[in-house]
């Protein structure tokens, strides 16, 4: 287990010391979660700020106005960070969240509640890539050493928020039912506007195809790369540093080609395959 001072260990899993603390997370576990909250739930690198601009827009019917006056942090914050109880009184309902959590970590209102999940999965490969450079520019995170180093801590789940397999696994074997629904990273990619359309209808909003066409253009990488309250541009270089690595790098699906060794896939994907074995569902994505 690592002993950097720049991580807390919370339940077996790691967290960043800059944005949580003991309070944020005993304030997570007693937060009171409403029938009509929507989560956006994924493992860190899988789309996260994405959601950020996407729900607001789903929510309000297509007014850009929050994603342009309102840092992403503030206008959906994360249930587990020091943020929360600041901003928690200015946001208005249905209030939108997003989460790192594992399913076992969600407080106990959640469970009890109607609240809505949207879970996005991104294919390990490229989350593992973009941890990596996150990793380099995000100075709250221990430095990621080589690829093939950071490889073996992903893996081990040396990271924060532990295993990719076990996040998985754990959201995808609920009790939710009808409460949640699956997405992936590259379905988002390949085809934003009938992801917006998916979100719409499983979130009963029932918006035209002309509000979610102005919605995809609005969370599209370029929009988004350029709005100074989702970029993060407006961090300072102390916490984010972009000249070590850009925060909206490239916004693709299959970059991972463009870095691991023949080597390192056959490790990556036999280490993946075993952990799924015991799961309940398959990957969407290629293991090979």
């Amino acid at each position: 287990m690592t002993s950097s001072t720049k991580y807390i260990q919370y339940r077996n899993i790691f967290l960043s010391f800059g944005s949580h603390s003991k309070e944020s997370l005993e304030y997570a576990q007693n937060f009171s979660v409403e029938d009509s909250d929507v989560f956006a739930v994924t493992y860190p690198k899988s789309g996260t700020v994405w959601m950020q601009e996407i729900l607001p827009l789903v929510l309000n019917g297509g007014d850009v106005t929050p994603i342009q006056t309102i840092h992403n942090w503030d206008r959906v914050p994360w249930l587990e960070q020091k943020r929360l109880a600041m901003v928690v009184d200015q946001l208005a309902s249905p209030r939108a969240l997003v989460t790192h959590f594992p399913y076992r970590l969600m407080p106990p209102s959640f469970h009890t509640s109607k609240a809505k999940v949207i879970y996005v999965m991104r294919n390990p490969k490229d989350v593992m890539v973009s941890s990596y450079f996150f990793h380099q520019m995000a100075e709250f995170l221990e430095d990621p050493g080589t690829f093939d180093e950071f490889m073996d801590k992903f893996l081990e789940g040396r990271v924060t928020f532990g295993k990719w397999t076990d996040h998985v696994k754990g959201w995808r074997d609920t009790e939710l039912g009808d409460r949640i629904m699956y997405i992936t990273y590259e379905e988002m990619a390949k085809d934003l506007p009938a992801a917006v359309r998916r979100f719409s209808d499983f979130l009963g909003r029932n918006l035209s195809e002309e509000v979610i066409q102005k919605i995809a253009e609005h969370c599209s990488f370029k929009t988004m790369k350029t709005n100074k309250m989702s970029n993060f541009s407006l961090v300072p270089k102390e916490f984010m540093n972009p000249d070590k690595s850009p925060f909206f790098r490239k916004g693709v699906a299959g970059d991972w080609e463009n870095h691991f060794s023949s080597e390192q896939l056959a490790r990556f994907t036999s280490a993946i395959r075993k952990e799924m074995e015991s799961a309940s569902f398959s990957l969407p994505w290629s293991m090979e």
